[in-house]
């Protein structure tokens, strides 16, 4: 009795979501499921790091160099 009490009565039981799986048309069903679950906003990469420290990630260029040299291998020529 008690799992089925609690299942009752926490909020997302309450929500009813729309039945998106139901449309027929893929960008009508797109758009149901972006307003039935919104994107949510991104983070930005230095998000811990204030800039106006001065602080420079030494890592930061020599990751760059390493994916500059991974672009340029050919797989598959």
């Amino acid at each position: 009795m008690l799992p089925s009490v609690l299942g009752l009565s926490t909020p997302a039981a309450f929500a009813a979501e729309p039945n998106c799986r139901a449309i027929e048309s893929t960008s009508a069903r797109l758009s149901c499921y972006d307003a039935a679950f919104p994107p949510k906003a991104r983070k930005p990469t230095e998000a811990g790091i204030d800039l106006s420290s001065g602080y420079k990630d030494p890592f930061l260029a020599e990751e760059a160099r390493t994916a500059a040299k991974l672009k340029n291998i050919c797989r598959g020529c």
